[in-house]
């Protein structure tokens, strides 16, 4: 439990610590009011029991800009085969670094951060808790947008695959 509110309290301090804008040196690739939405598929399970037999994990998630660079959102998903399903559902926040990393291509958008998620194992159709509950997640990731509202998306973190590789919509 001490791990749990350890985490919500970097979490918190990820937010209410945060460098203020400053409009004319600002990276407008994530800004205040910004949706987007990810959807892709993962690379290499996140099990350390190692399920080989499980497809590709398959997640989508939606952030919405709070702040400049300041994002807060969820994931979810799902990788299944051999007779196991994994679900898992969660939220997480992101500061977005192009501004720190004096990144002035606007097409570019850096960021990472932590989450906390549910994860639910079903074996042949029987719901187990053996590896199922709530988990602290972290991620990084790069958006590349190839138009202003549609880009390609890679995220390493610790969900269902250390690597999602997709597609990303800016609304």
């Amino acid at each position: 439990m001490k791990k749990l509110y350890l985490f919500i309290f970097i979490l918190l301090g990820l937010f209410a610590f945060s460098p203020e804008s400053n409009a004319q040196t600002t990276n407008t690739s994530f800004q205040e009011g910004d949706l987007v939405l990810n959807a892709g598929i993962g690379l290499g399970t996140t099990f350390a029991w190692g399920a080989g037999g499980l497809g590709l994990p398959l997640g989508a998630g939606l952030e919405y800009g709070v702040k400049d660079a300041i994002g807060v959102g969820g994931d979810f998903g799902f990788i299944s085969g051999s007779g196991i399903t994994v679900f898992f559902i969660g939220a997480k926040g992101s500061y977005h670094f192009n501004d720190i990393f004096n990144i002035e291509d606007e097409k570019w958008d850096v960021y990472g951060g932590l989450g906390l998620y549910y994860r639910a194992f079903n074996f042949s159709g029987i719901t187990s808790s053996l590896g199922s509950g709530i988990y602290p997640a972290f991620h990084a990731g790069a958006r590349y947008y190839l138009s202003e509202n549609f880009g390609i998306h890679a995220e390493l973190g610790n969900t269902v695959g250390w690597l999602r590789v997709g597609v990303a919509f800016k609304f």
